[in-house]
């Protein structure tokens, strides 16, 4: 039987965070054609917020990604080297 894969947290994150960015956008824009008034500050600020800290976890995340398949291919490598020796 599958287990299933759980998130860890900050895969947890970056979904909570793509979906506030767009329900933000989808009501600001709305709220902007309703009353004529632009929020501009308050969506540089919030775009901001999360875009940076989207930007941080994605970092984080390939770095990780990468140094694991790093670690994988060493020990690899070590053990067909043990193997043939």
């Amino acid at each position: 039987m599958r287990r299933k894969k759980r998130l860890n947290k900050l895969d947890k994150y970056i979904i909570f965070s793509l979906i506030f960015l767009v329900v933000y956008t989808i009501i600001e824009q709305y709220l902007t054609v309703k009353t004529g008034f632009e929020r501009s500050t308050l969506s540089t600020c919030v775009h901001s917020t999360f875009g940076g800290e989207l930007l941080g976890c994605v970092i984080l995340k390939v770095a990780n990604i990468r140094h694991e398949d790093d670690i994988k291919h060493i020990y690899l490598d070590e053990g067909e080297d043990e193997g043939n020796g």
